[in-house]
């Protein structure tokens, strides 16, 4: 898996179009959602979420996917778990202090950003705290309602 993971990062620019693309499907889905129910469609399409997201980004289902913002690496690799940048552990060759055999996920970050159209940008918009009680739901569905101006 670490080895996909780091094949997407190389590979933001793609997979950022792609989702982009993917977001707007899921947008005109929105109708179709809301009659079935997005409560009933939270488990199948959680576990749809977490097979591709788990393969491609090793995705934790922490709900609240940042992806598109962190060039495509996803911060809750991080083994301190922080989401608004490195620790001051980064060695010098880009790995991780804790895991030293893992390059630092915000090191591929940075790396990741500088592929996709206003990732730098995108790097350094403060992301709020981990809501835990999201964990295991789909980030695609919240989207969806988001964008239809719906609450999550």
């Amino acid at each position: 898996m670490y080895a996909v993971r780091l094949w997407s990062v190389r590979h933001a620019r793609g997979l950022n179009a792609f989702y982009r693309g993917f977001e707007n499907v899921l947008a005109t889905l929105h109708p179709l959602f809301k009659r079935l129910g997005y409560g009933r469609l939270e488990r199948p399409v959680a576990a749809v979420e977490h097979t591709v997201k788990g393969f491609l980004f090793d995705c934790k289902m922490c709900g609240q996917c940042v992806l598109s913002s962190t060039g495509m690496s996803c911060p809750m690799n991080c083994p301190k778990q922080l989401r608004n940048g490195p620790c001051g552990g980064v060695r010098d060759n880009g790995h991780c202090e804790v895991r030293p055999e893992m390059k630092c996920v915000w090191h591929q970050a940075v790396t990741g950003s500088a592929r996709i159209a206003g990732g730098r940008e995108a790097l350094s918009q403060v992301q709020p705290a981990v809501d835990r009680r999201l964990q295991g739901r789909s980030s695609w569905l919240r989207v969806t309602r988001e964008r239809a101006g719906e609450p999550a």
